[in-house]
């Protein structure tokens, strides 16, 4: 396989790698700012509740981007 070949097939990896790194990244950031503020991470929720799931949400979403450049 020659180069340009491989840039084709791991393009669409390193991609989604990017997408779930930068959305978990900012999702974690997020929720931690609102969490060191005492403001709530969502509206008509129990702050525990609401920032657990935030903060799976966070952790699943950059354990995907991880997964997706290890493929590469």
């Amino acid at each position: 396989m020659d180069g340009v070949d491989a840039v084709t097939e791991n393009l669409p990896a390193v991609f989604a790698g990017v997408v779930f790194l930068l959305f978990g990244g900012r999702l974690l950031v997020w929720t931690c700012v609102r969490l060191a503020l005492g403001a709530p991470v969502a509206e008509g929720v129990r702050a525990g509740t609401a920032a657990a799931l935030a903060l799976l949400g966070a952790a699943g979403s950059l354990g995907l981007g991880l997964w997706c450049f290890g493929r590469i």
